[in-house]
């Protein structure tokens, strides 16, 4: 699959499978975690969904993508998601961006980009990197200014 140069404009599925990852954001920040929600999706039909659940279940890979990915991949009876598209409100780190490259994820569409994590952009590529065997339509910034506020607001309240 070649690189894309120009990004695809969001659908309204994907705008609509953004905001309800942001209502698992909000439930993720309710709980205590940082708050990021993902949504695995195929057409307008959602084939999981989680929050970031690190505190919860004491786990370092609790990442919202992961956990969205592992439970599509559980339902549809298979580690290669074909046909799916992941949403999530956070730009992935590499850990998440590696799982979707090994999920053959044909797209993903995030919110807010990640300065300190950021693996799709913002520090690394590597879901565009020739160099896999793999890569991964990307559709960046879908409601990025209110992805970015969620976290934003999260991350004040602690500081307070």
């Amino acid at each position: 699959m070649p690189a894309r140069t120009q990004p695809s404009e969001p659908t309204p599925t994907d705008t609509a499978m953004m905001r309800r990852a942001l209502e698992l954001a909000a439930t993720a920040a309710t709980a205590g975690e940082v708050p990021v929600g993902a949504v695995v999706y195929r057409g307008e039909q959602v084939i999981a969904e989680a929050h970031n659940q690190r505190e919860e279940a004491d786990d370092p890979a609790g990442h919202a993508e992961l956990l969205a990915l592992r439970a599509a991949a559980k339902l549809l009876g298979s580690w290669r998601l074909d046909g799916c598209t992941l949403a999530v409100t956070l730009e992935p780190c590499p850990m998440c961006a590696g799982a979707m490259l090994n999920a053959r994820l044909p797209r993903l569409v995030y919110g807010a980009t990640d300065p300190k994590m950021g693996a799709v952009h913002t520090l690394y590529q590597l879901l565009s990197d020739a160099r896999f065997n793999h890569r991964v339509e990307v559709i960046p910034g879908v409601l990025a200014d209110e992805c970015g506020e969620v976290l934003r607001r999260f991350f004040r309240a602690r500081r307070s």
